[in-house]
């Protein structure tokens, strides 16, 4: 068993009736044999939930957990991280796919990785549409299907905090004593993933597997439209969840450079609050660049 240690996939459900079949037996049909499946369905006002009991009539030993109010992904995820047995944890949405060589191929990443501190592995991704026809790469590849630009691997916390295709967090495997350290995802915000990678990289090495490990479904009514959508509630939640992110990051930075690269950020999200007319918000994050400028002048 210490050959193929327990891999932990919490597959989040939320309204997903077409796609949450086929994305669990992307994991049952892994190439890799020593997988915990944890299920949680979100409270879904479709049919998710009974399809969900129906796939599991034959699986007695997956667990599922069928949350009886929406508590929101970062709630749901932690709620079965605490569940979870095994030695390294995915997080995966029920539209989005595992090619079938995925988790060996970051359990191998994670055996043969030249960094000591490793907490996290991540791969290219294969972006499909709703019916899932292939529509491109996550990070550009050649012929040989392997990435053009060669990934910034090790401490990547300077790259997180500029934004831009730092990592890709479908295609990621965690350690769990790196999650559990880091006490999952942060609740009090409306998503999870800038935040989790923050605080990540600033205490863990990444590395990055040069092969499309996941299929990404891109659905119309997705998490990242809501970021562009003006006046509405939910963008508005979202987009104000990225200032508090910045703010946290903010102080656990330790140099110069650090401050620099989430200026970058910061920059971008008072043009893009601009861009939805979220005055307040706009108001905020000029707060934050000040906040920057002043502490040029301090050393940390």
């Amino acid at each position: 068993m210490q050959d193929n240690p327990l891999v932990t996939i919490i597959c989040l459900c939320y309204n997903h009736e077409a796609y949450v079949v086929e994305s669990l037996n992307s994991v049952i049909n892994q190439s890799y044999p020593s997988i915990e499946l944890i299920i949680v369905d979100d409270f879904s006002a479709d049919s998710s939930k009974t399809i969900i009991e129906t796939w599991l009539e034959k699986k007695p030993k997956i667990q599922f957990i069928a949350n009886e109010t929406n508590l929101g992904n970062t709630k749901s995820f932690n709620k079965a991280l605490k569940l979870a047995k095994g030695k390294y944890i995915i997080d995966l949405a029920a539209d989005d796919l595992l090619l079938p060589n995925c988790v060996a191929l970051q359990i191998d990443a994670f055996k043969n990785s030249c960094y000591k501190n490793l907490g996290v592995v991540y791969g290219n991704v294969e972006l499909i549409s709703e019916n899932g026809t292939f529509v491109s790469y996550y990070f550009p590849v050649n012929e040989q299907k392997k990435v053009i630009e060669n990934r910034i691997t090790g401490d990547i916390y300077q790259s997180v905090l500029s934004g831009g295709n730092s990592i890709c967090s479908v295609s990621a495997m965690i350690k769990k004593t790196a999650i559990d350290h880091l006490q999952g995802y942060d609740e009090t915000l409306a998503y999870e993933d800038l935040d989790f990678w923050i605080r990540a990289s600033r205490q863990y090495e990444f590395d990055f597997i040069n092969e499309p490990l996941v299929q990404k479904r891109i659905v119309a009514n997705s998490l990242g439209s809501d970021f562009f959508k003006k006046k509405d509630s939910r963008a508005k939640k979202i987009n104000h969840s990225t200032y508090l992110i910045l703010k946290k990051a903010i102080t656990i930075n330790q140099t110069r450079a650090e401050d620099l690269a989430i200026q970058k950020r910061v920059n971008h999200e008072i043009i893009h609050t601009l861009k939805i007319n979220d005055f307040g918000l706009f108001l905020k994050f000029i707060g934050l660049r000040i906040l920057l400028i002043k502490r040029k002048f301090f050393k940390h």
